[in-house]
């Protein structure tokens, strides 16, 4: 029944959107040829081809737009989506289909047919049907909590996976998930989690599935009950139940797991890093060199000025190298303006600075608070030891400490340290909290994007360089 009730969903989604492209295509042509109001306005008698000739051209942009909704998971279930991913994914199918659009109109030489209709139509387009998917939202939504539209599941396993899998839908009530209890066989009946009962072991499943009055079975065993996985889906897959499977290893298994396909076995890389892609590597490698050639030359009056100042202060080296872990674990000498007064190595090693630290100069005060001290670094980006973007190195000291203390910390040197990265753009620099520091580092590099690189770097530009935690 849910099926069907999806299927009639779906197909009714289609005919919505297929309306909305006829009538913004529509008023993107009225906009063109006949409003008189719109800007680049040309008259209703302007133009060498016909009304009918745009509107046959309709014949292809419904299909093919429909076509690319369905590329971009436009009609996926609505259940647990996001409504920013739709919005995404709207304006990435209509950038597309913009796109295609113009190159058939070029390759098929239809110099007359206006670009500035297309424009509007593009424009038209992605606002209604974000308009149309905020309503559709706002439908479920509304009849998910009035006990309309919602599924009934039933947990087989208590496990932490379990209790995560409820935490989410307690905190989710628009998904109309009916949580009707837990299986498990070494857990005591009547043991509650959030209202939620073992209401018995796991062969009693041979008595519930037949009475047919679920929609899913979420199997959410204890990593130690494995073993039983192969017969648990298969007797549930014979009742016609719709499974799905919730691993107990989620600290292992990241939320978006990287699979592989070798001929038939399923293959699940633990770590997905986007970098170890040779066209990402070599695409964010470029952006280094342009983007670090440029910032040098942009801010040369200021390294200029940091380092007479710095000579005119203190004794000792302008520049300050010094020994940091990068890409693969290797060593490397990172290069900042010295802040400090000499000290000797066995004792630079091993301290963090600290608030009102002793050591810290007058000028070099000034050049912590406003970031100034890490601008050598570009020239470690140009040699290749270092990214614009990416996890901040650390010193070897603290990385043997560090990878003891702190699970999957030493995941941050598989890809290239960075001048900026998101924990620093969230705020955790200098003496904060290495784990949420981590917890940002691993964010970035299964989520790589070169987008997220741009929005990391305006938000170093604007939040970044003068920090409460730079001391």
């Amino acid at each position: 029944m849910i099926k069907d009730n999806q299927k009639i969903f779906n197909r009714l989604h289609v005919l919505l959107d297929a309306l909305v492209i006829i009538l913004t295509y529509a008023v993107a042509w009225f906009l063109k040829f006949r409003s008189g109001i719109a800007p680049f306005y040309t008259g209703a008698d302007v133009g060498a081809l016909s009304g009918r000739t745009y509107f046959s051209a309709l014949f292809l942009i419904v299909p093919g737009y429909l076509f690319l909704y369905y590329l971009f998971n436009m009609y996926t279930a609505k259940r647990a989506s996001s409504i920013k991913r739709e919005i995404y994914n709207v304006i990435r199918a209509n950038t597309v289909g913009f796109v295609l659009f113009i190159g058939a109109l070029f390759v098929i030489h239809l110099d007359d047919f206006s670009r500035t209709m297309i424009f509007y139509f593009y424009v038209l387009n992605i606002v209604c049907d974000t308009a149309l998917r905020l309503a559709i939202h706002k439908w479920l939504r509304m009849l998910r909590k009035k006990g309309y539209n919602v599924k009934y599941i039933l947990l087989v396993g208590y496990s932490r996976a379990a209790e995560l899998y409820i935490d989410r839908i307690r905190q989710n009530p628009q998904w109309g998930y009916v949580v009707r209890g837990i299986l498990d066989d070494k857990i005591p009946r009547g043991t509650e989690y959030r209202g939620i009962k073992v209401i018995g072991q796991i062969d009693n499943l041979f008595y519930i599935l037949p009475q047919n009055k679920l929609d899913e079975i979420a199997v959410t065993l204890a990593l130690e009950d494995y073993g039983r996985l192969e017969d648990i889906v298969t007797l549930c897959e014979k009742s016609g139940v719709h499974t799905k499977f919730i691993p107990d290893y989620n600290s292992v298994i990241p939320s978006k797991p990287y699979t592989e396909d070798l001929n038939g076995l399923p293959v699940i890389n633990i770590r997905h890093v986007p970098l170890t892609n040779t066209l990402n590597m070599i695409l964010k490698r470029v952006v280094d060199i342009v983007g670090g050639l440029f910032a040098i030359l942009l801010f040369s009056p200021i390294l200029i000025l940091a380092a007479i100042l710095i000579k005119a202060t203190s004794e000792g080296p302008i520049i300050f190298k010094q020994e940091r872990v990068g890409l693969h674990n290797k060593p490397f000498q990172m290069y900042k303006f010295r802040t400090m007064e000499v000290q000797k190595p066995n004792e630079e090693k091993k301290e963090w600075t600290t608030r009102d630290d002793p050591r810290v100069t007058k000028v070099g005060k000034v050049l912590r608070r406003t970031s100034i001290d890490e601008m050598p670094q570009f020239f470690n980006v140009l040699l290749g030891d270092m990214s614009l973007v990416g996890p901040r190195p650390e010193r070897p000291f603290f990385v043997e400490k560090f990878k003891e203390e702190i699970p999957r910390y030493m995941i941050k040197h598989q890809v290239r340290p960075g001048m900026t990265g998101w924990a620093q753009v969230n705020g955790y620099r200098g003496d904060t909290s290495i784990r949420k520091r981590i917890d940002c580092d691993l964010y970035y590099i299964e989520n790589w994007t070169m987008g997220l690189d741009i929005r990391i770097l305006f938000l170093t530009i604007f939040k970044g360089f003068i920090n409460k935690n730079a001391y």
